[in-house]
C-alpha cells in the first residue's frame, strides 16, 4: 500500500522539537544508536544561538503519516559563503532521517530540490551541515559500530532510498580505530630532534581559560588556513569561533591537547582530542538533566577511548615532523590516563595527511559516511 505523506514546515519552537527528537524516537533501543543532546541540537538549528546563519539560512520540515504521526525529518540549507567561494549555487540538505519507506524519502528529497530551486540552486548535495563541524554524510559502512559522539548512526537503508530520487555519490567520510601503542619513546625522541632542529616547542597553558586566551585564535587561524581547500568547509568568521569556544571549552581535557609554536609563541599546528563521550550520551538519553551531565563527566575522567577531532599544521610546517610533536604531547596524555584505542572523527577520503599519521600505528577503517549530490 502506498503511504501518503504530508511535508510540513517547521515555523515554531514546538516543531523544532518534534524535529529534534525525531531520531531519538527512530532510533529508541537500536544498540549502535547514540542520542544527541536534543539542546544543544536546538540550539544548533535556531538562528539566534548560531552564528552560522551569518553565512547561512535554511529551513527545516517533517514528514507526518496519514494519521499525523513524524516519520521523517529534513533540512535545507544555503551556506552563501562557501558558494562564493566555490562559484557554486548549491542547496545543502542535513539532518535527514526517515522510517523505511520510499515515499517518504522521496517526499523529503522532493521537498529539498522545490526550496533549491525557488532560490535559484543548481544543485543540492547533502548530508552536509551549515559548517564543517556539523555530522555529515549517510552510513554506508560500519552497521555494527558505535558511532563517536561526532558521528552519527542510520538504518543501511537509506543509500539504496536516496539512490533511488536520482543521487550520486559526491564524497566519502572514513573513520578508523586506532590502538594506542605501549610505548611512545622514538615518537617523544623525535619530536625533541624536530623542535630543535626547528625552535619550535609545546605552547604552554596552566588551565582551559589559559589556553583559550592564549592560543584559541592561533588554533583557529591554523585550521582557516589548513581546512581551506577541503570539501564543504567555509572561512569560520569571529563569531562562529566563539561559538565553537563556548561548544567546546567545557569538555577540554588539557593532557589530551597540542599546541605546538614558534619562538614567537605563533600557533603552528594543533592536535585537538577528547575522551569518547558515545557510552555516556546512551546512558544520558538525549538529555543532560538529570542525571545525563553525570554520566559525561565520568566519561571525560576515565576512559579508554579518545576521540581525535581536529589536527592541523601550517603548510610552511608539513613535512618536517610536527606531527610527531603532536602525538608525543598527546600521546604521553594517552599513556598517563591508560587510554587503549583513538576513534578518527569523520575525515574526507582523500585527506591523506591525516590518514598518513594513523599509519604509523596499528589501526583499521571501520566505518564510512557518503554525501551524495543531484544536479537540477
Amino acid at each position: 500500500m502506498v503511504m501518503s505523506v504530508t511535508i510540513k514546515k517547521v515555523t515554531d519552537r514546538q516543531g523544532l522539537k518534534a524535529f529534534v527528537r525525531f531520531p531519538n524516537q527512530l532510533y529508541a533501543g537500536n544498540e549502535y544508536y547514540v542520542p544527541q543532546i536534543e539542546s544543544m541540537d536546538m540550539d544548533t538549528l535556531s538562528p539566534e544561538k548560531n552564528r552560522a546563519f551569518d553565512v547561512c539560512e535554511g529551513e527545516y520540515w517533517l514528514a507526518e503519516d496519514e494519521s499525523g504521526k513524524v516519520v521523517g525529518r529534513i533540512a535545507g540549507i544555503i551556506n552563501h559563503q562557501y558558494n562564493k567561494k566555490v562559484g557554486q549555487k548549491i542547496c545543502r540538505f542535513g539532518w535527514i532521517d526517515f522510517i523505511q519507506s520510499q515515499e517518504v524519502a522521496s517526499a523529503l528529497l522532493a521537498k529539498v530540490e522545490s526550496y533549491a530551486r525557488e532560490k535559484g540552486m543548481d544543485v543540492v548535495e547533502g548530508p552536509v551541515g551549515f559548517l564543517e563541524f556539523d555530522v555529515a554524510g549517510v552510513l554506508v559502512e560500519g552497521f555494527d559500530q558505535i558511532p563517536t559522539a561526532y558521528g552519527k548512526y542510520n538504518y543501511p537503508y537509506y543509500e539504496s532510498m536516496i539512490l533511488k530520487e536520482g543521487y550520486t555519490k559526491s564524497t566519502d567520510f572514513v573513520e578508523y580505530r586506532i590502538l594506542v601503542p605501549d610505548n611512545i619513546d622514538r615518537f617523544i625522541r623525535f619530536a625533541d630532534m624536530v623542535g630543535e632542529r626547528y625552535d619550535l616547542r609545546e605552547g604552554t597553558f596552566r588551565n582551559k581559560k589559559e589556553l583559550i586566551r592564549k592560543y584559541a585564535d592561533g588554533i583557529f587561524s591554523v585550521m582557516n588556513a589548513c581546512y581551506a581547500p577541503l570539501h564543504g568547509f567555509s572561512e569560520l568568521s569571529p563569531a562562529q569561533c566563539d561559538d565553537l569556544k563556548d561548544q567546546f571549552l567545557p569538555n577540554l581535557q588539557l593532557d589530551f591537547i597540542s599546541v605546538v609554536v614558534n619562538k614567537d609563541d605563533k600557533v603552528v599546528g594543533f592536535g585537538i582530542t577528547l575522551p569518547s563521550l558515545s557510552l555516556a550520551l546512551r546512558k544520558a538519553g538525549g538529555s543532560l538533566f538529570p542525571f545525563g551531565f553525570i554520566h559525561i563527566l565520568k566519561a571525560l575522567k576515565k576512559n579508554d577511548t579518545i576521540d581525535a577531532l581536529l589536527i592541523a599544521i601550517l603548510p610552511e610546517y608539513q613535512d618536517k615532523g610536527v606531527n610527531a610533536m603532536i602525538i608525543s604531547k598527546i600521546g604521553q596524555g594517552m599513556q598517563k590516563h591508560g587510554i587503549k584505542y583513538v576513534e578518527s572523527t569523520r575525515e574526507l577520503e582523500d585527506n591523506h595527511s591525516v590518514q598518513n599519521i594513523w599509519g604509523r600505528f596499528e589501526h583499521h577503517l571501520h566505518k564510512r559516511a557518503r554525501v551524495y549530490i543531484k544536479h537540477l
